[in-house]
């Protein structure tokens, strides 16, 4: 008989866990049979299958505190039906629980007596789950005085006796199921889970095995739709839990929703929903507690929209098993051995992948099947192994799948290009890969702790085309750093309304203590927050940088730290990038710069120092795309001191020399120690970066660095330092006067041709382009073979930590960018 107006509703264990949830359940009930006749399949009370597998093994171990679980399942229970029925009501149903829970006890007591916990066993005691729940259900229906009538799923549901795991009889069942439920009452109620043998002994139906009871029951009948009620909306795109912009899929065909169930989204499982699929049943999966929210509709045939990727799972942790050898190619039947040697252990394959070369197989395994599975195929080949045919089995623990799924995969081109490239971006290595050839699924296998790194970068690459998160990790928040933040926080909104980017600042450090947190730091409080931080180690900095592995991470080092700068490798190594105010790194031993730029083409992430050279200025910047663009540069020249500009700009000998430096510090142009300006140290470091960045192995030894300070100048400390400025002030004059008696003035001028690079004090004539720099202006001549005569010219304020901050700040959305 089909009942073709006929729904199943199923509940599971969350909606039946309490009195009060079960009280949802009643409601959402008698509304469905007030619509069609309905059944109502329920799972046992949240947890309470997991204890009576526990109570068993405990019993089979002899561990009689046992007794101490089923106490405490009665007292359950009974409080459920305290809780449900109204006291006229309830004498008989405790009465009824009391008796189940007697046949409890005296079960776990044999179990107990003999030592042993069999299969069959195991199966009739959390059996009792069901059948409680169930009982509890209707019981609860009768006092509210709704029609309906409780079925027992053993005397309708037919299997073979593979206890635990049984196989549904479907001859036998369906016509059972359609005399049973005969549509003379409105509502029907049966546990789910439970199913006979042939012999009349209680089975179970595996994992999922509700779900499965309500599909054979919706099956069977015909019914014009399955409900799924859970404790969430429906399937989402992803885990919630993982990725806080997941949202609900409204519709989903069958193989998808099972492509994504067996990669871990755990609202359906697989096998139980065949019933359904091959009869074409929409099942529709909803939230007990929001049952106005839509939930999503699994169906054959969803129609179809723009996204292509219909949502993102994983399973993990897995180990990867791979067998490997020059035995194996040309020769039929490993696969077949190895596949065969797993079965025997009951060792279910996740993935499989095969070189194309014949010489390896890949399969990924579940953590706690390993050592079977290891032992199992290490054992079927023994002699190949002996014989050197085959290497011993390699295993790699510690692992996950993240798979994309998508009906509609297969019509778009590039999806596994995105998927590749958003990860190899983020610094997510992939172990192996497998591809169907329906298209519908594409899954990785990378490291367990880069999962919920992957999964958000893949949800944002495929469902937030519109933002992208950037978290910013700032180191230093002196002058320069803290207008860094105060421009990070000005510019948060129109970025995101913009360049579609959230960035957020999710760590800071000064030279006594750091904090870092993963939802974000509020930069109009940032000080505070910074004041409860943990003392300062760059060590566990950096290790807990790498810890919190989120996607598309910036570390900005705004320090003149040679510590810090010693931390760019493991960052980088780690695909986190790293922007550099700091000059330290860039102008190290030309090795050092050299392993820094190759790191970070390596593990696909950005190592940016604009600010090194010229603050705000895109002197880098330029000189990067000449040379990318296939010119090539002869030769440069370039004011690069702000404090020096400042100082010759400012000085004319009316005032001391030693007092305008003065100025220019406190102006906040120097560095700390004003002798790194005057003493054309930090300029030798600049043409030093550019001579490098223009392709040259530079040494800082092998700048010719002209001083114009007196030795003198150079002993002891900075207020020493002022005191013999104010001694060679003659000294100074002199050089003012012999440069203004030609109509000329003083630079400092870095200059680079020809692999040689110099930096001096120089006298430039009216008409040159260094001529007519004011303040602390920076410029820099780049003559090439495109500019020959009339160079290239960059020039404005190469000084101030506005500007320098606002470079900083340009190659953070470089990176964000890239």
């Amino acid at each position: 008989m089909q009942l073709n107006a006929m729904q199943v509703l199923k509940f599971g264990g969350s909606s039946v866990a309490t009195a009060e949830n079960m009280g949802k359940v009643l409601v959402l009930a008698k509304a469905a049979a007030r619509q069609r006749p309905t059944v109502v399949v329920v799972s046992a009370l949240g947890g309470v299958t997991d204890t009576l597998i526990d109570a068993g093994r405990r019993a089979a171990a002899s561990n009689a505190s046992y007794r101490d679980l089923l106490r405490e399942l009665e007292q359950r229970h009974l409080e459920a039906v305290r809780g449900l029925l109204p006291i006229t009501g309830q004498s008989g149903v405790l009465s009824l629980v009391k008796t189940h829970c007697n046949e409890l006890e005296s079960l776990c007591d044999g179990v107990f007596a003999l030592g042993e916990l069999s299969a069959r066993t195991l199966d009739r005691l959390v059996s009792y789950g069901e059948l409680l729940s169930s009982r509890l259900l209707s019981a609860a229906l009768a006092a509210r005085g709704t029609a309906h009538q409780w079925l027992d799923s053993r005397q309708l549901i037919c299997t073979d006796a593979r206890y635990g795991h049984a196989a549904v009889d479907f001859a036998s069942t369906n016509p059972l199921i359609q005399a049973a439920v005969t549509g003379e009452v409105a509502l029907y109620v049966a546990p789910g889970f439970v199913a006979s043998a042939p012999n009349g002994s209680t089975t179970t139906l595996g994992r999922g095995g509700s779900d499965y009871t309500a599909a054979i029951f919706a099956g069977a009948l015909g019914a014009e739709r399955l409900e799924i009620w859970t404790d969430v909306s429906g399937m989402m795109t992803a885990d919630p839990r993982l990725v806080r912009a997941a949202r609900p899929i409204a519709r989903i065909s069958y193989q998808e929703a099972m492509e994504l169930s067996h990669f871990g989204a755990k609202v359906l499982y697989p096998p139980t929903i065949q019933p359904v699929m091959r009869a074409g049943i929409p099942l529709w999966i909803k939230n007990t507690f929001a049952p106005d929210d839509a939930g999503t509709l699994v169906e054959v045939s969803p129609p179809a929209n723009h996204a292509f990727v219909r949502g993102i799972s994983s399973i993990g942790p897995v180990a990867l098993l791979r067998l490997e050898g020059s035995g194996m190619v040309g020769v039929p039947g490993f696969s077949r051995r190895l596949f065969a040697a797993l079965a025997r252990e009951q060792v279910n394959v996740i993935l499989i992948t095969q070189s194309s070369s014949e010489h390896s197989i890949c399969v990924a395994v579940s953590t706690p099947d390993a050592d079977r599975a290891q032992q199992a195929a290490n054992q079927e080949f023994i002699h190949e192994i002996r014989a050197g045919l085959l290497d011993p089995l390699d295993r790699e623990d510690e692992l996950a799948i993240v798979a994309l799924v998508g009906e509609q995969m297969k019509n778009h081109p590039g999806i596994s290009g995105r998927l590749f490239g958003a990860l190899g971006q983020n610094g997510v290595n992939i172990r192996a890969i497998a591809q169907g050839s329906s298209e519908k699924n594409i899954s990785t296998v990378i490291r367990q702790q880069d999962v919920r790194k992957a999964i958000n970068v893949l949800h944002e690459t495929f469902f937030e085309a519109t933002t992208r998160q950037v978290n910013v990790v700032v180191a230093g928040v002196g002058n320069v750093g803290r207008k860094l933040l105060e421009q990070l926080h000005r510019q948060q909104p129109w970025l995101r309304e913009k360049l579609h980017l959230n960035l957020r600042v999710v760590g800071l450090a000064n030279s006594r203590q750091f904090v870092l947190a993963e939802e974000g730091i509020d930069l109009g409080d940032w000080e505070t927050t910074l004041d409860t931080g943990k003392p300062l180690n760059l060590e566990q900095l950096t290790q807990e940088v790498l810890a919190l592995n989120l996607r598309n991470t910036v570390f900005v080092d705004v320090t003149a730290s040679a510590e810090v700068a010693q931390v760019y490798e493991q960052l980088l190594a780690r695909s986190v990038a790293v922007v550099a105010c700091n000059k330290v790194a860039a102008s190290a031993e030309y090795q050092r710069y050299a392993r820094l730029k190759s790191l970070a083409q390596e593990f696909n992430t950005q190592f940016l120092f604009e600010t090194n050279v010229g603050a705000g200025l895109p002197i880098i910047g330029t000189l990067g795309d000449l040379l990318r663009s296939g010119d090539e540069v002869q030769r440069m020249q370039a004011v690069l001191s702000g404090t020096l500009n400042f100082v010759f700009n400012n000085y004319d000998g009316t005032r001391p020399f030693a007092e305008v430096v003065r100025q220019a510090q406190a102006e906040g142009y120097t560095e700390p120690d004003p002798r790194l300006d005057l003493t054309g140290v930090d300029v030798a470091r600049k043409i030093l970066i550019l001579g490098r960045e223009a392709g040259y192995a530079l040494e800082m030894e092998e700048v010719q660095n002209e001083s114009f300070l007196p030795a003198a100048c150079l002993e002891g400390d900075v207020s020493a330092f002022y005191e013999q400025l104010a001694a060679h002030e003659t000294h100074f004059r002199s050089l003012y006067d012999a440069a203004a008696a030609q109509g000329q003035k003083l630079r400092f001028v870095a200059s680079f041709a020809e692999g040689q690079a110099r930096v001096g004090l120089e006298s430039v004539a009216p008409g040159h382009d260094l001529y007519s720099l004011q303040g602390k202006d920076n410029a820099v001549l780049f003559y090439t073979n495109r500019y020959v005569e009339q160079p290239l010219v960059i020039k404005g304020a190469g000084a101030g930590a506005e500007v320098t901050a606002s470079g900083v700040f340009a190659d953070v959305l470089r990176a964000a960018q890239a």
